[in-house]
Formats: structure tokens, C-alpha cells, sequence
């Protein structure tokens, strides 16, 4: 797995060590065009608000300019009324956005009109422009659906108020020029009044939100106040119905109108868009085929590597016979001949370390064996020698029968240990009490603490402590555990043994205070041949660590240097039942 990472970024480093660049000159590039295409797209949509809103505002103010014509010809010239009543018809029928003319005195009273009867409009009184002097009602849809808007001016006759001249005037030509303002397919102007009611709309669909006098104040443009009359247009782009557009709004200077031109942004970056998604896919290209080209030279750069790893591996789970083809004229060809080489020489060091193991083993079990053997046979056979004599009295021979009756008990001890690290002997279970079983070996061996000046105390837990267990063999473990804890211990010391209850565990533990093992020693004590001691074969604890673990028990040591070792014993406790068998 490791190889296979390797072999990975190897390919990941080539392919982005040639793709980089590109990567980084795309991206470049790619917000250059975005840039770009945002500035170009902005501006060409804000000369398209610009000049609509130039185009309505010239026709307007030529309505207006109109009707202060009209009203120069009827203002200081002493016309009769039927004179000024067929100058108004002519004008409402050469002007067709004319659709009514009148003209009224001071008072409001209607004096002549273009109209045949009761003229229908009055001076406007919700007039808020002022266009060239003549003032102007905000825009109203009339009973045709058509835009119309009352322009006024104010007569005078040798500079005195002469009365009024008023117009209904048809804008249905400004909703031509707003309806011929399209940006690409879906882009729409529209125009909105001070209020924020929207008067015109190019889009067909939306022309209904005219006639219902829809009020815009929260568009985004609308709400931002698209700057003072005669500031540059503002773009900005925002979501409308669930759709991002991107819009410019432009004022119209003297009327406070608003044009707006919208267009969805997917519409209007569409070609950057496209460009941008194949400079994309060209760069992905390139970096999936750097990275397949680095990835194919990197596995034969790495399958070496590879190879002499496998190898390592099988080297260290003791394959030493593995060596490795490396077909290669470089340095990793000189790896593996040094591998092959190193194996080979492995071999070697293995087959003599195996004969100086052998060696060094058996003079240490002869070593052993002689130490171990030599005392009792010595002891056997001096008492033996002490016994044929006449002179002998009776309880000197009982001391010399007894002498060779223990040394005999110690070779047959001796022969069971080795016999033991041979041919394990089976263990045997039954409900036993660890109380009684640990009296049984703890008082003989207050005899052996006494000869060797060490005081020998037993503690037990109160109650029956019961597991199951093989009597004679954690006999076996005790005595080993007193014995080896009597004999690291000074005269004047002390061996303590005490059982105990821990949770759902029965514990027997042996502390001496003799001179303890070094560190480095604990983690060995348990292994065959071991051992402390200036004597013995270090059998004693292994075959010890081997019944406790039988039992399903564990064994565990504690020692300082100076201060003393601690044994504990831990295995299963027992129900009721196997307490009522124990008893």
C-alpha cells in the first residue's frame, strides 16, 4: 500500500509539475474573461439604457416644445374664439399623440377645445414635472389600455396670466421604443416613473404589471435610487423571480423617469461561459494525461522498489532463501545486487549463530546440570559413607538417612523440572480452596525460612476462596515462589504470602524484602534458562507461568533493587456451587 501511495504522488508530482503552468495560466485567463466579458457585456447594455432613455426623453420634451408652439400662436395675437378653436383641430390633426386640445381662461373655465362637446380633460392639478416650462401629470393608462399624460402651460398676454392651454397627450410611441429595446433573447427595458410605478415594459409577458400600476420600489435598481439625475448608469446583479439577471439603469434627465434594461446573467456571459467550460476541459485533459504519463513511468521507476520491499519482508519473517531480479543499470540494479549479497551473507551468520547457540546452550545445561547435580550426589554420598560406620550412634544415622532422603527429594525435583520443559504434564481441575491449598506448602517451608534466618508469614483472606485448580500443581507453584523469595532473601528479612478477594478474581501473592531484580531483567525472568541465582537451570518460574496460564490464571512481578520482589497470582473465583464442592 505504501509502494502504491509512492508510485501515486510520484505520478501526481510529474503530471502537476508540467500542468501547473497551465493551470495557473487558466485560471488567470479564465477570470480575465470573466472581467472582460462583465465589462463588455455592462457597457454595451449601459449604451442601450443611455440612449433609450435619450430617445424617450427627446420625445417627450418634443411633445411639450409642441405645445408651446400651440400656445405661442394663441397667446398675443387677438384671435377670435372660432380662429382659436380651428387652430386646435388642425394641430390635434396634424399631430396624432395630440388626442385632445383645449384651452382655458384663469378661472379653470374651458374657453375652446379640440373636442366636439364638454372637453374631457382639465388642468392638471398631480402635475410633478417640468419639461421645457410645460408641465406634466404623472402617466395613466386610459380606457384603450394606452399610455396618456395631460401636458399644461401657462399663458400670458403682455406679460399677465391669460389663462391655460392643456393637452392629452398619447406616450403609445414610447411604449414602441421601449417594446423595440431587446438584449440578445430574453433581455427587456422598462421604465419607471418617480413614484417607482412602472409605466412601459418590453417584455409581453409583464406589460399586465403597466396596467396594474405595478409599484417597483423594491427592485434593486429602483431601491438603490440608480444615482441623481444626469450621474453615470448603475449595474448591479441580483436575482428576479428565481433568476439571476444582470441590469443597468439609466435616468432620464427633467423627468425623473427610470429606464432599466435587464438580461439573465446565463444569457448574457453565456459566451465566457462556453469558453471558460473548454479551457476547463482542455486543462483537465492535459493534467488526467500528464498524470496517466507519470503514473506509468513512476510504476516502472517504483516496481524495483517495490520489489526489494516484498523481499525485506520475507527476509524478516525468516525466508533468508528470497532474493530479488532488479534488471536495471543504475542504482537501484546496485540496491538489489547488495540485497542479494546481504541475504546470502544472512545465511551465513545464520547457520553460525545457530551452532554457537547450540554451544553455548549445551555448556550452560551441562554447566547447569553439574552445579545443580554435584551437591545432593556430594551430600548423598558422604552421608552414605557416614552411615557404614560402627561408631555411628542412632541419631546421627536418623540426621544422615533423613539428609539423603531430601537431596534424593531435590534430584527427583530436578529430574521432574526437566521432564516438565520436555513434556508438559496435563493439569487437572477441581473446586479447590486457595486457604487450604497455600497452609499446606507455606507451614513445611517456615523450616526451610528458619535455616536460612528468614521469618516466613501467611495472611489469609477470611471466608472460603474457591477456583479451579490442580492442587499439586499450584503446590508446585508456591513452593517454587517461597523458595526462590527464602533464597534472595538476607537472614533477618521476611517472605509474606496472602490470599485475597479482588472483584471476580481470587489473588495469592508472595513479597520478600531481599535484594530484588533489575529492570532489565523482569520482562525474562519467565523464560526457560533464566534465572538469577548463582545455581539452577532457571526452569523454575517458566514451568510456574505455564500452570497459572493453564488454569486460566495470570502471574505477574513487581520488583525494586534493594527493596524486594512481588509475585501476584491472579485466576478465576468460583460460584456458590463449586465452593459447596471445595468444602
Amino acid at each position: 500500500m505504501t509502494i502504491r501511495r509512492i508510485s501515486t504522488r510520484f505520478a501526481l508530482l510529474l503530471g502537476l509539475a508540467a500542468v501547473v503552468p497551465l493551470l495557473v495560466y487558466g485560471l488567470v485567463s479564465i477570470l480575465s474573461l470573466q472581467r472582460g466579458t462583465r465589462e463588455s457585456v455592462v457597457n454595451g447594455n449601459r449604451n442601450v439604457a443611455v440612449r433609450a432613455a435619450e430617445e424617450i426623453r427627446r420625445y417627450v420634451v418634443t411633445n411639450a416644445e409642441l405645445l408651446k408652439a400651440l400656445a405661442a400662436d394663441l397667446q398675443d395675437t387677438g384671435l377670435t374664439t372660432a380662429q382659436q378653436d380651428q387652430i386646435l383641430k388642425n394641430y390635434v390633426l396634424q399631430f396624432h399623440e395630440f388626442r385632445e386640445l383645449t384651452l382655458f381662461d384663469e378661472r379653470g373655465a374651458a374657453i375652446v377645445s379640440s373636442r366636439v362637446g364638454t372637453p374631457r380633460i382639465t388642468i392638471p392639478k398631480d402635475a410633478t414635472l417640468a419639461v421645457e416650462g410645460v408641465t406634466m401629470s404623472p402617466m395613466r393608462v386610459d380606457e384603450d389600455l394606452l399610455p396618456t399624460s395631460t401636458f399644461a402651460i401657462h399663458l400670458t398676454r403682455l406679460n399677465k396670466p391669460a389663462g391655460w392651454l392643456a393637452g392629452e397627450i398619447s406616450l403609445e410611441e414610447m411604449w414602441r421604443m421601449v417594446d423595440q429595446i431587446r438584449i440578445g433573447e430574453h433581455g427587456f427595458a422598462m421604465v419607471v416613473d418617480p413614484r417607482g410605478e412602472l409605466i412601459a415594459h418590453g417584455d409581453p409577458d409583464k406589460k399586465a404589471l403597466v396596467a396594474q400600476t405595478r409599484n417597483m420600489s423594491a427592485h434593486p435598481l429602483v431601491s438603490s435610487g440608480a444615482g441623481p439625475q444626469g450621474a453615470s448608469p448603475v449595474a448591479q446583479e441580483y436575482v428576479e423571480g428565481g433568476r439571476r439577471e444582470l441590469g443597468v439603469a439609466a435616468r432620464i434627465p427633467d423627468l425623473g423617469w427610470t429606464v432599466i434594461v435587464e438580461q439573465p446573467t446565463s444569457e448574457a456571459y453565456a459566451t465566457a461561459t462556453v469558453l471558460q467550460q473548454q479551457l476547463v476541459v482542455v486543462i483537465s485533459l492535459a493534467l488526467v494525461a500528464m498524470i496517466t504519463v507519470g503514473y506509468l513511468f513512476g510504476r516502472t521507476f517504483i516496481n524495483p522498489i517495490h520489489a526489494l520491499k516484498k523481499a525485506t519482508h520475507d527476509v524478516a519473517a525468516g525466508e533468508l532463501g528470497t532474493r530479488v531480479h532488479v534488471d536495471r543499470r543504475d542504482e537501484l540494479g546496485d540496491l538489489g545486487e547488495a540485497f542479494n549479497t546481504m541475504a546470502d551473507r544472512l545465511v551465513a551468520l545464520q547457520e553460525e549463530v545457530k551452532r554457537q547457540e547450540r554451544q553455548a546452550m549445551f555448556g550452560r545445561v551441562a554447566a547447569g546440570l553439574v552445579h545443580d547435580l554435584s551437591h545432593p550426589i556430594q551430600n548423598i554420598g558422604n552421608s552414605t559413607r557416614l552411615l557404614l560406620r560402627d561408631d555411628l550412634d542412632a541419631e546421627s544415622r536418623e540426621l544422615f538417612r533423613r539428609t539423603i532422603e531430601r537431596e534424593l527429594a531435590t534430584l527427583k525435583r530436578f529430574m521432574e523440572d526437566l521432564r516438565h520443559v520436555v513434556k508438559p504434564r496435563p493439569i487437572e481441575r477441581f473446586a479447590m480452596d486457595v486457604n487450604g491449598s497455600v497452609a499446606e506448602i507455606v507451614e513445611p517451608m517456615r523450616t526451610e525460612g528458619d535455616r536460612n534466618g528468614v521469618t516466613v508469614e501467611a495472611h489469609y483472606a477470611p471466608g472460603p476462596l474457591v477456583i479451579e485448580g490442580d492442587r499439586f500443581a499450584l503446590g508446585r507453584v508456591y513452593r517454587n515462589l517461597i523458595t526462590n523469595a527464602i533464597q534472595a532473601t538476607e537472614p533477618g528479612g521476611r517472605v509474606t504470602i496472602a490470599t485475597a478477594r479482588v472483584g471476580d478474581r481470587v489473588e495469592i501473592s508472595v513479597t520478600d524484602t531481599g535484594s530484588g531484580i533489575p529492570p532489565e531483567r523482569l520482562s525474562a525472568i519467565f523464560d526457560d534458562f533464566v534465572t538469577t541465582k548463582r545455581r539452577g537451570l532457571g526452569l523454575g518460574l517458566a514451568i510456574s507461568k505455564r500452570i497459572v496460564e493453564q488454569l486460566d490464571g495470570t502471574i505477574a512481578v513487581q520488583s525494586e533493587v534493594g527493596r524486594g520482589t512481588a509475585f501476584t497470582l491472579q485466576f478465576p473465583a468460583r460460584d456458590d456451587r463449586a465452593q459447596a464442592a471445595a468444602s
